[in-house]
């Protein structure tokens, strides 16, 4: 079996998918936070590609960067200042080749993740 990640980004408050959100993720080692990848969100919340694919899969340790902020702005969420939730990291880790889906449920005010299927 050979491993991936995915994600799906769902805006809990106006209860939709996160059409537009920018995701970065890193590859952790040690202190060295490495950037591997930048995508944004499709119209269903989900990228377009699996953010780490079969043929970059190693195990380790990762985070994935989700920049709530900028969404909330673009979708007329009303700011305050500074925003509650900016910018949200994921940190965890990846253990066997398989496939890891890490989901984000957000709105304006709190967020919760888990390992999905």
């Amino acid at each position: 079996m050979t491993g991936y990640l995915t994600t799906h980004v769902l805006d809990t408050a106006r209860g939709c998918p996160a059409d537009g959100m920018t995701i970065d993720l890193f590859r952790i080692e040690g202190e060295a936070r490495i950037h591997l990848k930048t995508l944004v969100t499709n119209d269903d919340g989900r990228t377009d590609e699996q953010i780490l694919p079969e043929d970059k899969f190693q195990v380790g340790v990762y985070e994935l960067v989700f920049h709530a902020g900028a969404y909330l702005d673009a979708t007329g969420t009303p700011p305050e200042q500074p925003r509650f939730l900016d910018v949200i990291p994921l940190r965890f880790g990846m253990s066997e080749p398989s496939h890891y889906h890490v989901p984000l449920l957000l709105s304006p005010f709190g967020y919760s993740t888990y390992r999905g299927s």
